[in-house]
């Protein structure tokens, strides 16, 4: 088993955070040829999933979760903790905080057009994100000869 944590910036809620890369780098650092890598996000407002990261389908997916749980409606959250952020931890229950992907070949088995993201569902103007990265698998063998 391999684990690493991936540390990300957020500018506010609605940033869209493409982390494949990140998650692909620590699946090279790990040496699984064939497993499950599994991603975690510490916090109660941001969430991750995997979408085709392009504009329109970011655009698309801002606007849906507006809708499941739009700014202007009275939170419970909100009025006893007065933080106004009922709707950031509504959405992220919604997405959830982890991700499995499969790793075949060393690789992330995802589709052409998947990428891997953190969304930023808070309503503060930035947040560091705390993300756990869990491999697990079958490794590359050492290429030293025993003796």
């Amino acid at each position: 088993m391999y684990r690493t944590v991936i540390a990300v910036e957020t500018r506010g809620e609605g940033d869209v955070v493409n982390i494949t890369e990140e998650v692909a780098k620590a699946l090279r650092e790990s040496r699984v040829q064939e497993g499950l890598l599994n991603l975690f996000v510490t916090g109660s407002t941001a969430a991750l999933t995997t979408i085709e990261y392009e504009p329109g389908v970011l655009s698309d997916l801002k606007r849906s979760l507006s809708v499941i749980a739009p700014q202007d409606i009275p939170y419970a959250h909100d009025g006893k903790w007065g933080d106004g952020n009922g709707r950031s931890h509504v959405k992220a229950a919604i997405i959830g905080p982890s991700l499995t992907i499969p790793v075949d070949k060393g690789l992330l088995d995802c589709g052409t057009w998947q990428q891997v993201v953190l969304l930023e569902l808070d309503t503060r103007p930035s947040r560091h994100r705390t993300i756990t990265c869990t491999i697990m698998g079958e490794q590359v063998a050492d290429k030293k000869p025993k003796r």
